[in-house]
């Protein structure tokens, strides 16, 4: 009890402290609202005039920064109230993103309608702008493009565990023009735990490569396997048993419940047959050194998939050298 209501008040202070700096950014575009709506009437003075063709630039960016001020307000207050109420963090980072990129661009528009006096001379301005860009930035523009295409077909979201091209993590970031993972594995690691190490992708790399995703939100599991080596001395039917009766105590009776929503997810697919064995199972092998291998295959969690195997690697020994006239491992059957 004590725990959950830790983790609510946890919830209940963060929440607030956003909150607040979302009211901070509120009054800050207020007060610069109010600020270039003044300037823009104090230029409507004689005094003024004294600054001839200038004055008339000067009262349309005013104007201009005065509706774009109200834009960034209308944004602010629009990703306050999908902060607050969205309990789903992933998609509601998604369209904040969205949402800031568009005000963004319209405050662009506005800026660039309010400085011309026609409509015309503008739009071709934005055009020959738009052409200029379009060569020069064609790498960003692509990442941009790969960032609409992440949101819109998520081949990934924050907090999923990737693989793109060389690159595996997990997702922290999602820029506009690139995508931020914590790596795991990695050069210096041969497990799967994070290495401390940051990569930063463009987003223009989804559009080009192979995207692997090992936290996908209809079935969050990924299948692992480890492999014993016994003697073909040893009792295979025992070790067999003992295995999978370890391995599902180990890991519980809500991957029977993960097995299920597999075979669910297999039929609503075009694939007429598929053999789904049944969690967990056990295969022998025999292996190139004249040892047979007992190969464990289960469901995990791919986040927990190196704690996982350490429990189950000393479980499983633990309990195979409780009979050892019925499994002998190598180094037992070399004395």
């Amino acid at each position: 009890m004590d725990v959950e209501t830790n983790k609510e008040r946890s919830k209940e202070i963060k929440n607030a402290k956003g909150s607040g700096h979302h009211k901070a950014w509120v009054i800050g575009y207020v007060v610069t609202a109010l600020v270039f709506i003044a300037v823009y009437f104090l230029l409507q003075f004689k005094v003024f005039g004294l600054l001839g063709t200038y004055r008339s630039l000067l009262q349309r960016l005013s104007l201009a920064g005065f509706v774009v001020s109200v834009v960034l307000i209308i944004a602010r207050v629009i990703i306050a109230s999908i902060a607050k109420r969205s309990e789903n963090k992933k998609e509601q980072y998604n369209v904040i993103r969205l949402i800031r990129l568009l005000s963004v661009l319209l405050a662009l528009f506005i800026v660039v309608t309010f400085l011309f006096a026609k409509w015309y001379t503008a739009a071709v301005s934005l055009g020959l702008f738009s052409l200029i860009l379009g060569f020069a930035l064609q790498t960003p523009i692509s990442s941009l493009i790969g960032w609409f295409y992440i949101i819109i077909r998520t081949p990934y979201r924050i907090g999923d565990r990737i693989q793109v091209g060389t690159f595996t993590g997990d997702v922290v970031e999602i820029g506009y023009l690139d995508t931020t993972l914590w790596e795991f594995h990695g050069d210096y690691l041969s497990n799967d735990v994070p290495s401390g190490r940051l990569i930063r992708f463009p987003n223009t790399l989804v559009l080009q490569s192979q995207v692997y995703n090992y936290s996908w939100r209809k079935f969050p599991f990924i299948w692992n396997e480890i492999p014993f080596q016994i003697a073909y001395e040893s009792d295979f039917d025992f070790v067999e048993k003992t295995v999978k009766e370890v391995a599902t105590r180990e890991l519980g009776d809500g991957m029977k419940e993960a097995i299920e929503k597999f075979k669910e997810l297999v039929q609503q697919t075009p694939v007429d047959e598929l053999e789904i064995k049944e969690y967990p199972f056990v295969v022998f092998r025999v292996n190139a050194n004249t040892w047979v291998e007992v190969v464990l295959t289960y469901l995990v969690p791919p986040k927990k998939a190196s704690g996982i195997r350490s429990r189950l690697i000393k479980s499983i020994i633990r309990e195979l050298l409780k009979e050892p006239d019925k499994v002998l491992f190598p180094k037992s059957n070399s004395r």
